[in-house]
């Protein structure tokens, strides 16, 4: 019997791909995006199969148990609904007193941040910025780049992700293109 056990999970420190038997993937399409840009109108003329982003995911444990930290590594593929980059969703977390960390890999945007007073702030994301999600935070990324924008997340297996207050209300700005430049506009 060895004492030595391999990783059941890899990541690809230079690209963020996650590799191994546990890691889960999903995409978010243009057409499941439904709601989150200004301009609904634009967004239905476009492809609604084209991907927005993808997610790989590792996670130890079910979510909601207790006793892991899980990571996903999040690409957000570079364009716009109009005059509005891309977007992840966003989402408030289950258990409000757990944080989250972002370290972004490549390319260029916003991390979008709101408080539960509507308090809403961003911070730039490029290459090897570590980002902390405080508790109570609502989080999402706009790639304001002509790359994709590739982050890891790391957050504690029982956290929990509630997306319905984002998908009701939104968040206090948007991050759009005015003048061919990235501006954090209002809602």
């Amino acid at each position: 019997m060895s004492l030595v056990v391999e990783p059941k999970v890899y990541v690809d420190v230079l690209t963020g791909e996650l590799t191994g038997g546990r890691v889960t993937e999903s995409t978010r399409t243009i057409g499941g995006l439904q709601g989150y840009f200004l301009d609904e109108t634009v967004r239905m003329a476009m492809d609604q199969s084209s991907p927005a982003y993808r997610v790989q995911a590792f996670e130890p444990e079910k979510e909601g148990t207790p006793g892991a930290i899980c990571l996903a590594t999040t690409t957000l593929y570079a364009g716009m609904v109009g005059d509005e980059y891309f977007l992840t969703r966003g989402h408030f977390h289950v258990n409000e007193d757990r944080p989250e960390l972002e370290v972004t890999v490549n390319g260029t945007g916003f991390l979008v941040l709101m408080d539960a007073t509507g308090k809403t702030w961003t911070e730039s994301m490029s290459a090897g910025s570590v980002h902390h999600v405080p508790p109570a935070t609502a989080h999402r990324v706009a790639n304001i780049g002509v790359e994709p924008l590739v982050f890891i997340s790391y957050w504690p297996s029982e956290t929990g992700h509630d997306y319905a207050p984002i998908a009701e209300r939104g968040f206090g700005i948007r991050v759009r293109q005015v003048d061919g430049k990235p501006t954090v506009v209002r809602s």
